[in-house]
Formats: structure tokens, sequence, C-alpha cells
């Protein structure tokens, strides 16, 4: 039995290099999800007060904006900007750098929402775990 989340992936119990808590991964959500709106409103014509038969595909703006969002920062500044801006980052278990593949495939899983509400007793998201990474704190 683990004694606190990580302790099994060798990382430490607090501090730099331990699992971020979900305190921090909510509120990266929002800050993330909070520009991808405001993006898609200046940029691509999102109306978040539109009726949805008025909407039509502007509808899922935030979303494309969200995704496009996690899988540019993730490999060049090593996580999202609201996981930068919350002091985490996200790492490969072997500790590679984290490649272009694994952004696509953890935001399209984002995306769907219940990996990443499905989590392990390291704390780590099944889109984390599909793809090989952990989010600590930075």
């Amino acid at each position: 039995m683990n004694r606190y989340p990580g302790e099994r992936l060798g990382l430490p119990e607090s501090g730099t290099g331990s699992i971020a808590r979900p305190g921090r991964r909510i509120g990266a959500l929002v800050i993330d999800y909070a520009a991808a709106t405001i993006i898609a409103t200046g940029f691509l014509g999102f109306d978040q007060f539109a009726l949805p038969s008025e909407a039509g595909l502007t509808q899922f703006a935030p979303l494309l904006v969200f995704a496009v969002l996690q899988i540019l920062f993730i490999p060049t500044a090593g996580g999202s900007p609201g996981h930068r801006i919350l002091g985490m980052r996200l790492v490969r278990l072997d500790g590679a750098w984290i490649g272009l593949w694994r952004p696509v495939v953890r935001a399209l899983l984002l995306l769907v929402v219940i990996p990443a509400v499905v989590w392990d007793a390291d704390q780590r998201g099944l889109h984390d775990k599909a793809v090989g990474t952990v989010l600590i704190r930075a």
C-alpha cells in the first residue's frame, strides 16, 4: 500500500517533483478553458450566448482551441499555460522528451472527459497513463 501518491513511481511526497494535486489540476483546467474560450470568441466567432441551433460548428470552437493549446504547449513549454501558471509540468515517466504524439492523444482523451476523471492510486488520470506521463509540481 502506498503512503502517498507517487511513492511507487519514485516521486517525493511533497514539493518539487511530487504529484500535482487535484486543486492545482482543476485550477489549470479552468485557466486553460477560459483562455480557449477567450481566443475562440476573439478569433473564431464563437458566441457563448447563441442558441445551439444558431451556433453551428462554432459551438465547438473553445474545445478545438483547448486541444490546440495542449498540443502546442506541452512539448514546447512542458505543460499547458494553466499548468505552467500554477507551477506544474508534464513529464514522461522515463524522463525523456514528451514528443509530439503524446500531447495529441492526451488532448483527445481530455476532450472525452472520462479518462481525465478516472484516477489510479497515484492520482494519474487514464489520459496520462495511456501516454506514460505524470503531472508533477515544478
